[in-house]
Formats: C-alpha cells, sequence, structure tokens
C-alpha cells in the first residue's frame, strides 16, 4: 500500500472538511428558508378590476391571512382578458410564495376562450386551496311579463331572440351562467356584453335590456329596492336571504346549479413546504369569525375544510376546465 506524505495527508482531512461543510449546508438551508417564510410581505394578484366579488373577498381573505402569517399581505388588481392577464403575471413570477393569484372560475373557463394563453390554468400554478362559493341568481328587468323560469324559456322559444340577455362580457361569470343556462334549457335570446357588470346592471335597471345572472353582491341591494325581479337562484337550496325566491330545480330545470368557486394559487415549482404554510394560514383565515361573518354577508359559502386543500383545488379545477370546453362548444364558442 502506498503510503501518504504530511502534505497529502492535510490535503485530505481539509477536503473531507470541507465536504462535510458543503454537505450540510445543502441539508440545513431548505429548512431555514422554510422555516423563516414569510420574512416580507406578500402580495395577492386579483385578476379583476376593484370593488367586484372577487376583488372584496380577495382582500378579505389577504387581510385575515396576514394575523397568521406574520406579515403584510398587499392586494394587486391586474383586471383585463377576462382574468388571464393576471393570472399571467403571476404564472411568470419568482416561485418563492411571495406572489399568489386569487381567482374565479375563470380561471377554469379561459382555455375555452383564449387559443393563445401565455400560460396553463392547471399545470403553470401550484394549488393552495378553495375559499368560498358565490351562488348565481337570475334577475330579471323589474316589469318584464314572464316572471318564471317556464314562462321566460316558453317565450324565449317562441319568440327567438326577442329576450336581450346581459352579461359582463367574455369569460365574466355572468356570461358563464348564461351560456350554461342556454346549454341546459335551449333558450333562444339575444346575448348582449358589455364591459363589466356596472354598465350590464345599469341597461338592466334601465329596462334597455331584459334578463342578467349575477351574484348577490350585484343583484340583491337592487332586488331588496324592487328594482330588479329575481327569478330563481342556482343553488340546491333557496337563499335565507330570498326565501321566497324558488332554485331552479323547483322551477323544472333539474339539476342547474352554478356558484362561483373562488381559489388561491401560486406560481408553479413554488416549494412544497411554503404552499403548505399558504394553506395552513388559509384555512385558519376561513374560521376566522370576522372572514365568516364579512362572507355572510357577502353570502358567500365558505368551503368545507376538505375542499381548502391544494389537493382539493387541483381536482376541482381540472373537473371544470373540461365542464366549461363541453359547455362553450356546445353554444358554438371556439376559442380564439
Amino acid at each position: 500500500m502506498k503510503r501518504m506524505n504530511a502534505s497529502s495527508i492535510l490535503l485530505t482531512r481539509r477536503a473531507m472538511a470541507t465536504g462535510l461543510l458543503l454537505a450540510s449546508t445543502v441539508g440545513v438551508a431548505p429548512v431555514f428558508a422554510q422555516t423563516d417564510f414569510p420574512t416580507k410581505p406578500i402580495t395577492i394578484v386579483v385578476p379583476f378590476p376593484p370593488a367586484g366579488s372577487t376583488d372584496v373577498m380577495g382582500r378579505l381573505l389577504g387581510q385575515t391571512m396576514s394575523k397568521f402569517l406574520g406579515q403584510t399581505v398587499l392586494i394587486e388588481n391586474v383586471g383585463g382578458a377576462g382574468g388571464t392577464i393576471g393570472a399571467a403575471k403571476v404564472a411568470r413570477a419568482a416561485n418563492d410564495g411571495y406572489t399568489l393569484l386569487f381567482n374565479n372560475m375563470a380561471q377554469a373557463s379561459a382555455p375555452s376562450f383564449y387559443a393563445k394563453l401565455s400560460y396553463d390554468p392547471i399545470t403553470s400554478f401550484e394549488p393552495i386551496g378553495e375559499v368560498a362559493d358565490v351562488p348565481m341568481i337570475l334577475v330579471s328587468r323589474k316589469n318584464l311579463p314572464q316572471t318564471q323560469v317556464s314562462t321566460i324559456l316558453a317565450y324565449s322559444k317562441a319568440n327567438p331572440g326577442k329576450l336581450n340577455f346581459a352579461n359582463a362580457g367574455t369569460g365574466a361569470t355572468s356570461q358563464l351562467c348564461e351560456l350554461l343556462l342556454q346549454t341546459t334549457t335551449g333558450g333562444k335570446w339575444t346575448s348582449v356584453p358589455y364591459k363589466g357588470t356596472g354598465p350590464a346592471l345599469n341597461d338592466l335597471l334601465g329596462e334597455q335590456v331584459d334578463l342578467t345572472c349575477d351574484q348577490p353582491a350585484s343583484t340583491l341591494g337592487h332586488i331588496k329596492a324592487g328594482n330588479l325581479k329575481p327569478i330563481a337562484v342556482a343553488t340546491k337550496q333557496r337563499l335565507g336571504v330570498l326565501p321566497d325566491v324558488p332554485t331552479f330545480a323547483e322551477s323544472g330545470v333539474p339539476g342547474f346549479e352554478l356558484a362561483v368557486w373562488h381559489g388561491l394559487y401560486a406560481p408553479r415549482g413554488t416549494p412544497r413546504a411554503v404552499v403548505e404554510k399558504l394553506a395552513t394560514a388559509m384555512r385558519q383565515a376561513l374560521v376566522d369569525p370576522v372572514f365568516v361573518q364579512r362572507c355572510n354577508e357577502m353570502n358567500a359559502l365558505i368551503v368545507s375544510a376538505d375542499r381548502a386543500t391544494p389537493d382539493a383545488l387541483k381536482t376541482r379545477l381540472a373537473k371544470d376546465v373540461e365542464r366549461w370546453k363541453t359547455t362553450l362548444k356546445a353554444v358554438g364558442i371556439q376559442p380564439e
């Protein structure tokens, strides 16, 4: 066996020490990083303008999560193109957990409207969890002669195109509700798109259009003031705030249910430990008394604990992507 001289032994020992130090550094650094997260403010991108239902819920969620994360959570509104501009921004963001996306079911319908998305709604993100469902309500102008789902459908089929159905534009939840109702019932009306919920409701209140399908946050005040007429709610049971308004099932359209579901996402590749910490803070927020009260005021239904997980949101999103592809193809809408 070849003997090593003193200098060789010294170099070998130094190499071994260096190797052990590097090994320990590689093993420990991620643990420190995961334990320390977050060390600075987090930004949640809401891909719609301020003051809408998704924006209000996103702000409420961010404020509540900040209590459990120990850091400020900021909201950045990046609207446009049915929520796809804001979603694309988050998909391009650093995958360190400091830029998140809070989106509604437009996350699932986007591929059915836009053929050249710069991201994939499923694979470009790490799901954190579902947050809440907001039911949809079919409402009409206050003096529409047809006051039930059955009479509205009958009139639309006997007089194709005579009824004007307003929505808030491409990819908006009101448009999705309208299209799903059309494919489910075979209703024949004229679709009237607007640039946002506000203009659509203004024309409905002004009796320039006949119908729309939207969320309680947008319609409930007008209903209670007598300026809009509620026709049916797209839920399994009647809403407590509108006990006299039937469900679609009670109105002769069994199985028609639609709630605007909301989810929280991080960019693809965000470390699992960071995703889990965010998911834990989100679940804590969902049972916070102030959050619960505010959701009740918005008629938003907070999801159960088993849905407020990354895996549950991943499953929900994939299922809904296929749902909207089928629905929109049935009414002749092709991605552009």
